[in-house]
């Protein structure tokens, strides 16, 4: 595993102590481009779990993210919600998703998110 950018670690460190999910980013990991808001952990789970636990089959899973996050290290994961997946010309999902990426993953990240459009 590779030494986390330290000032993508910073970034993630703001984003969880303002407890806010307005912070734009896209990231390269694993080949993929993944781009969309970052959320705090603990918000980010709360959000998973609600979705898990009004599944029918997966109830049971959203207890996993309920557990509660540790706050004494830096962070080791970017939480992005409203994230899509680009491929091509679109990003999957179209509506946004749920996606941990670990920090040491992430090969290259700028500030904001990408759309495309038509026009």
């Amino acid at each position: 595993m590779s030494k986390p950018d330290e000032l993508l670690v910073d970034v993630a460190t703001l984003v969880e102590s303002g407890q806010s999910n307005q912070m734009s980013l896209t990231v390269v990991t694993g080949g993929a481009v993944i781009t969309g808001r970052l959320a705090p952990e603990r918000v980010w789970r709360r959000r998973v779990s609600d979705v898990l636990n009004d599944s029918a089959r997966l109830t049971e899973f959203s207890a996993v993210f309920d557990t509660p996050t540790k706050n004494d290290e830096p962070p080791t994961h970017l939480h992005f919600h409203v994230a899509r997946i680009l491929q091509g010309t679109v990003g999957i999902p179209e509506t946004g998703g749920m996606y941990r990426v670990a920090i040491a993953d992430v090969n290259a990240w700028t500030m904001g998110d990408f759309s495309y459009s038509e026009n």
